[in-house]
């Protein structure tokens, strides 16, 4: 329990209006979207710098744990105050600082949502591509603790490839400023990436410099289906060697599609185990040749069917089906394990019959769909919560997919982090001599272990 004297100094530094320790309040901030529950002590809501230096003062003084949080819609417990203390909101840091054309930079607090960046780029003729799932309630703050992706990931690349600079607390309450305002910056160790996906264990993140492209003026996105997830994996590489130069290269297997189709009360044929959704963009001329050779892939791959979305409402109904998974397989089941693997994207099918023959083997509903561009296989298992013996087929299955996914060459994370939940499997990835280095590296920058303690390692 968190000592009465250092709420009361929380107070007298912050404000009253910022620091909770109110049963609802510290309810509210003891879960994220994995179910896992852990009240922490106090809820403090950071406005300034300012506010993150006199929290860390006071975590640092009375020994107690300081966890950062955005918008708590992760899925691997990252944001989690599991051994109490104080939880730091940064929902109320929420300004683009700075919107730069001359540039194509954005600087901005990490309590800005992603798509309100977005909004904002876009208005400025400017783009800035990364596009998790979460996008309209995500924060730039938990995109970079985590490294997001999402289905533009294939083109654009993840949350660390558009991340020029950062301002950071140590938990010295020293101020830091790594990186720069430009694209070429390999002056020194490279600390501004080793706090992207760090998962708020190292440092806390309180301003962002962001890269931003020109806005591509134009965008098709297309839906082909197939008779087998293998034949929807040949034709993905075919796109991808005629230089097509997808901007999403997404599939959903049968398992997805049913539950989504008996979401939307629609009938699904039954020859379609696989759907893959392809977008292009940039300009008119770019996408109008781009569109001619995908064609042409089309022609030769002789899918069951395919569909054309050339308007923004178009585009929105293809979106929809994809966008629908997660509400649809929640009614399979009251609790989802959701887990985010990658593997080569030509091992794609030889991974999802390997899950599918678990799922047969232990009776589990397990959902797939995911990114096919860059091998992410967003795996989903349905599972009750109270039935303790599907409960443990669950936990063989997990320990059988994250060993089986680093013997084919991936990884346990694309882009949901480590956290509480994968933190069992690190060790499939990673040599002794790799964690020793992780907990090297965390030991110099959080001596005392405060700063989200039990999370990666």
């Amino acid at each position: 329990m968190i000592e009465k004297k250092a709420v009361k100094e929380l107070i007298a530094r912050v404000g009253s209006d910022k620091v909770f320790t109110d049963r609802e309040y510290l309810l509210s901030y003891s879960y994220d979207a994995t179910g896992m529950e852990y009240l922490p002590d106090a809820v403090v809501f950071a406005g300034s710098d300012e506010d993150v230096a006199a929290v860390i003062a006071v975590c640092r003084r009375y020994a107690v744990p300081l966890v950062p949080r955005g918008a708590g819609v992760g899925y691997s417990g990252g944001a989690l105050a599991v051994q109490g203390g104080v939880v730091l909101v940064f929902t109320r840091m929420n300004r683009i600082l700075r919107l730069d054309r001359e540039s194509l930079l954005a600087v901005v607090e990490p309590g800005v949502v992603t798509s309100d960046l977005q909004a904002a780029a876009e208005k400025a003729g400017l783009f800035y591509p990364p596009d998790p799932a979460s996008l309209k309630t995500s924060t730039i703050g938990g995109n970079i603790a985590e490294n997001s992706g999402g289905p533009r990931c294939f083109k654009y690349g993840v949350t660390g490839n558009y991340v020029l600079g950062l301002e950071a607390r140590l938990m010295s309450g020293e101020k830091v400023r790594l990186g720069s305002e430009t694209i070429k910056n390999v002056a020194g160790y490279d600390l501004k990436s080793l706090l992207i996906g760090s998962e708020g264990t190292l440092a806390v993140v309180t301003q962002a410099t962001l890269r931003l492209l020109p806005l591509p003026p134009c965008r098709l996105l297309f839906r082909v289906d197939f008779s087998s997830l293998a034949a929807g994996a040949r034709f993905v590489q075919r796109v991808i060697r005629n230089h097509v130069q997808p901007s999403v290269l997404e599939f959903m297997d049968r398992s997805s599609l049913q539950a989504v189709y008996a979401y939307q009360g629609l009938p699904l044929d039954e020859r379609v185990r696989a759907a893959v959704l392809v977008e292009v963009d940039g300009s008119p001329a770019e996408v109008a040749e781009r569109e001619a050779r995908f064609e042409k892939m089309v022609a030769e791959a002789g899918p069951l069917g395919r569909e054309r979305a050339g308007t923004f409402a178009e585009q929105e109904a293809l979106w929809a089906t994809r966008r629908s998974v997660s509400p649809a397989i929640a009614r399979l089941k009251p609790k989802k394990i959701n887990e985010d693997i990658v593997v080569p994207g030509g091992r794609i099918p030889e991974m999802v019959a390997f899950i599918d023959g678990l799922a047969a083997e232990f009776n589990l509903c397990i959902v797939l769909f995911g990114h096919f561009g860059d091998g992410n296989i967003h795996t989903n298992l349905m599972v009750d919560p109270d039935d303790a013996a599907e409960m443990s087929r669950a936990e063989i299955v997990l320990d059988r997919i994250f060993k089986r996914v680093v013997e084919l060459g991936g990884t346990i994370s694309g882009e949901h982090g480590i956290g509480l939940s994968k933190k069992p499997f690190m060790h499939y990835q990673f040599s002794p001599v790799e964690l020793e280095l992780f907990r090297s590296i965390k030991k110099t920058f959080d001596p005392d272990n405060l700063l989200n303690p039990g999370k990666i390692i």
